[in-house]
């Protein structure tokens, strides 16, 4: 009698366990449009991006202005020497008192078999408020 108590235990305990993992996979997929390996790059452009602001901060604190992705490469403001991932292509629109960073997809659409739409790439920007933007 103890060992069928023990094992109910232990199926409840592991059904408890399963239904807790399989609602974390829920969470974790990628956002509408978008394939795991997409959500992946996206992250690591809006963190280029992220980089890119900071340098752009750095900038303006010893120049009092903000300058464009060249002249923060250049002048070593900015600690990423990218200018683009995964076919995103970023640009900055310097002005006097803000800018915005901005990572547009470029690359051509990739092959999908028939009938299926392709992903969906967001224009990703950030400015001086620090907060990322993401757009069609």
């Amino acid at each position: 009698m103890k060992l069928a108590m023990g094992m109910l235990g232990i199926l409840v305990s592991a059904a408890i366990g399963m239904g807790i993992y399989i609602m974390m996979l829920k969470q974790a997929s990628p956002g509408p449009g978008m394939v795991a390996t997409q959500a992946i790059s996206v992250t690591g452009v809006q963190t280029d991006l992220m980089a890119i602001a900071q340098a752009e901060r750095v900038y303006f604190a010893q120049n009092g202005s903000y300058a464009d992705l060249e002249t923060l490469s250049t002048t070593g403001a900015m600690n990423i020497s990218r200018t683009s991932r995964d076919g995103y292509t970023y640009s900055v629109e310097p002005a006097a008192t803000t800018f915005t960073a901005t990572a547009r997809y470029t690359a051509p659409p990739p092959e999908m078999p028939p009938g299926v739409a392709p992903p969906h790439f967001p224009t990703i920007s950030i400015d001086q408020t620090m907060q990322v933007h993401q757009g069609d």
